[in-house]
């Protein structure tokens, strides 16, 4: 058995993983990666936002060449399958790869491919593909392993008419219909790619409303639109039972519902990559979902071993996992850090159309008695989304009625999660210049997206001047 001593061992390729091995790297430390998967890059790369994306990213291009009176006098409809879909995700997959594992070895961090656990607080075994035990210490840990989708013990995933979020990138073929069990982030943007390949959608939202952590009137947009394509969405409904046969499934809710579909999408909920890391004998305890409670610097109940990334859940996104592995490699290197993490950090939901915001939501505000006003900006009215034909949509800014302070910005509609930025930049801002005046006086190139904050602004001044 082979044995090696590092300063850091980071568990994970992903994001989170990633920004901490590349931060401790060139703070001089030595420093290895553990990665369970055959390719660097995490759930990020290979199975989340990655894929994911870049489907989406192809699907809507089918869907505006498809919808676009111009590209209709040139011929009759595209049909693409999603086997062609993904095939061309897999080539942004392998410039990802290939990218990601230069860093690696420009910056000297070794990548140990194997499943690791912990045999003492400073010794890990890693069981590598080649049925070898490879042994190493570090004087600190941080756990970047991600997630997986949430399997309940009564689902059948081994059936190919029933798959999760992972499983759905291997599908050869398209289903006719579909059944998306799962309103929540991943579960709203397949129920997006699937009906703009013309699959018959029926998405099961098990809450009240769609993505309720979202301002009230983007979430009440998100599901206007997806009706709007064609998906039926129905609320406040609970499985009783799943059954598959050759044919299809049927799945049984709690209200006396039967569907029928050719393929069952299950998409609800999210389990850390933390068991068979042996945590628990070193007093690091999972939850029920696998993630583990960390302290404002990252440090588990064992201050060597840090977690960051999706293990931590909330925000569970690949942006904040980077700077999480970034600020925990800083108090690794020097016992502190002197800069915090942003407080807003913004969201981006790649439905079709796209959601994205930073900030506060009007729900928030409202519990928390700000007195605060809104600007609208719709994509319909600006000349830009004219030209381009995406005129769905809209920008919102939400200020504070009497000192004009940015309170949060929220975008529904094309490019969103890039126009968010820079609401994003200014609301962080210190005073005066954080306010919505900076809209106002600022001249944007016309016509572009960009200048819908002026036209928001002006919107939201009026209600107040």
């Amino acid at each position: 058995m082979t044995s090696s001593h590092y300063d850091v061992i980071v568990l994970g390729s992903g994001p989170g993983g990633e920004g901490a091995a590349m931060k401790i790297a060139k703070g001089g430390r030595r420093v290895a990666v553990v990665e369970h998967y055959r390719e660097v890059g995490g759930g990020c790369t290979h199975w989340g936002t990655i894929p994911s994306k870049a489907l989406r990213h192809n699907v809507r291009r089918l869907m505006e060449f498809n919808s676009s009176p111009l590209f209709r006098e040139a011929g009759e409809p595209r049909h693409v399958s999603f086997p062609t879909m993904l095939r061309h995700a897999g080539q942004v997959i392998d410039q990802q790869v290939g990218l990601r594992s230069w860093f690696y070895q420009r910056n000297d961090v070794p990548v140990i491919n194997g499943k690791a656990r912990f045999v003492d607080d400073h010794t890990l075994e890693i069981d590598t593909p080649e049925g070898r035990v490879t042994r190493v210490t570090a004087d600190f840990f941080l756990i970047a392993a991600g997630s997986r989708p949430y399997r309940p013990d009564d689902v059948d995933f081994s059936h190919p008419r029933i798959c999760d979020s992972d499983q759905i990138l291997n599908l050869d073929h398209t289903p006719r219909n579909m059944i998306i069990y799962g309103a929540g982030v991943i579960g709203s943007e397949y129920a997006s790619i699937f009906r703009g390949l013309g699959v018959k959608v029926n998405l099961i939202n098990t809450r009240d409303r769609m993505l309720a952590f979202l301002d009230d009137e983007i979430s009440d947009a998100l599901s206007y639109h997806l009706r709007e394509h064609g998906v039926l969405i129905r609320h406040r409904e609970e499985y009783e039972g799943i059954e598959a046969d050759e044919q299809g499934v049927t799945l049984t809710l709690k209200s006396g519902k039967r569907l029928r579909g050719d393929l069952l999408l299950w998409a609800n909920g999210r389990t850390g990559n933390t068991d068979g890391m042996n945590l628990e004998s070193l007093g690091v305890m999972p939850n029920g979902r696998g993630q583990l409670e960390v302290n404002h610097d990252f440090q588990t109940a064992q201050p060597h071993i840090y977690a960051v990334g999706d293990v931590i859940g909330y925000p569970s996104l690949a942006s904040a996992a980077y700077d999480q592995g970034r600020y925990a490699a800083t108090h690794m290197l020097e016992g502190h850090c002197n800069y915090r993490l942003a407080q807003d950090v913004p969201t981006g939901i790649y439905t079709i159309p796209e959601i994205s915001s930073v900030g506060r939501t009007e729900q928030e505000l409202t519990e928390a008695r700000v007195p605060y006003e809104v600007g609208h900006a719709f994509f319909k009215d600006l000349a830009r989304g004219q030209i381009s034909g995406q005129t769905v949509g809209m920008l919102k800014i939400l200020f504070h009625a009497e000192s004009l302070e940015l309170l949060g910005i929220h975008c529904f509609g094309d490019q969103a999660a890039e126009i968010v930025h820079i609401g994003q930049a200014i609301m962080a801002q210190p005073a005066p210049g954080n306010t919505l005046r900076y809209f106002m006086n600022t001249t944007f190139n016309y016509p572009t997206m960009a200048e819908g904050y002026r036209v928001a602004a002006l919107n939201g001044y009026n209600r107040v001047a």
